[in-house]
């Protein structure tokens, strides 16, 4: 049930229920977090409980409004259940963000085993079709609905060592493009975000690392971004405000629209 209107922050998404996959940290807290401060009723999924409980924690102490569902965006099932988990709570979806993602390739692609593959294309793939899927019938129901994906400059470039998560990305990328034509005469507006360099551990993949090599990790993130035009990574705050951009009315003449939010860096070769 919703709350009454004097009760709820007055914003660019007010009225409007965005749920955002993989918001338990980084981009997709920021997301949901810059959500709720501009009116949005907001649903956070992810496999991190304890992450998502801290950001559903950050909202309400800031007095928006939010609930967690556990959910495994490769799941068919548990994305299903997502959904109407999402529509029982609020009433009605307007807004999906589809942020959660993992990489972990790490292999050229002759040395790449099969299961890492199947496992990135899964979550960064088939997940964001899936929750495509189950949620649109409630997007062209909201009559102004919106999605919006979180891709990677690394689906508009190669990358080194990265086939998998490359390819995944790729295939958000069109996919928005694919899905803006299909369902922007249904009422859907679909566009993507791509961040570049951003200062978070996706996957909490530095923090399993010993010390050292995580330290040479982030070491090395910071020192592909300074040789990009603005020299620096991007904050996850960053990011959030793109993609509350193209959730909001403000953006109401755009889809299929793929945006570089990347400091520059695929304006320019990482030249020497």
């Amino acid at each position: 049930m919703k709350k009454p209107e004097h009760d709820r922050a007055v914003g660019r998404l007010s009225d409007r229920v965005l749920l955002v996959t993989g918001g338990s940290s980084g981009i997709g807290r920021a997301i949901a977090l810059a959500a709720a401060a501009e009116g949005a009723q907001v649903v956070i999924a992810d496999v991190h409980p304890e992450g998502a409980e801290q950001t559903l924690a950050a909202i309400t102490a800031a007095n928006g409004e939010a609930t967690f569902f556990p959910c495994d965006v490769a799941s068919d099932v548990q994305v299903r259940d997502l959904m109407e988990a999402a529509i029982h709570r609020f009433g009605q979806l307007d807004i999906l963000v589809n942020n959660a993602g993992i990489g972990g390739d790490n292999a050229p692609a002759h040395e790449l085993d099969l299961e890492t593959w199947d496992r990135i294309m899964a979550v960064n793939l088939r997940g964001p079709f899936l929750c495509a899927r189950y949620a649109l019938p409630h997007l062209m129901q909201s009559g102004s609905g919106v999605i919006v994906n979180v891709a990677s400059t690394y689906g508009l470039i190669g990358a080194p060592n990265a086939p998998a998560y490359c390819a995944s990305k790729g295939g958000v990328v069109n996919l928005t493009r694919q899905l803006a034509v299909d369902y922007g005469q249904r009422g859907v507006r679909v566009n993507a975000v791509c961040p570049g360099y951003v200062d978070t551990d996706m996957g909490g993949r530095r923090a399993s690392l010993p010390p050292e090599e995580a330290q040479a990790a982030h070491d090395r993130r910071e020192a592909n971004a300074a040789r990009q035009p603005l020299g620096r990574q991007a904050h996850a705050d960053e990011i959030s405000r793109a993609v509350i951009f193209l959730a909001s009315g403000e953006s109401s003449f755009m889809t299929g629209s793929i945006v570089t939010v990347d400091g520059g860096c695929t304006a320019t070769f990482n030249h020497d």
